[in-house]
């Protein structure tokens, strides 16, 4: 599947809805790019909500710095 956008003047563009669909993307998610050798390559990273940090926690592991780390890497255990 490819699908393309268009880059406005702001600079935005729009993620087409096929794209939405099969990655369950919508507001709050964010898009992470990273450069390549042949262009960008472009990730999905969710919102991550208070319920779903809660779920991450499944022992007494009180690290802060750790747990932080494990949601920005969206790990859930």
């Amino acid at each position: 599947m490819t699908s393309e956008t268009k880059i406005s003047k702001g600079f935005q563009t729009v993620v087409p809805s096929e794209i939405r669909k099969k990655f369950d993307v919508g507001p709050g998610d964010v898009l992470e790019w990273k450069p390549t050798k042949n262009g960008a390559e472009v990730r999905f990273r969710k919102k991550v909500s208070f319920e779903d940090i809660l779920g991450m926690i499944d022992g007494p592991e009180t690290d802060a710095v750790e747990l932080k780390k494990k949601v920005q890497r969206g790990e859930k255990h």
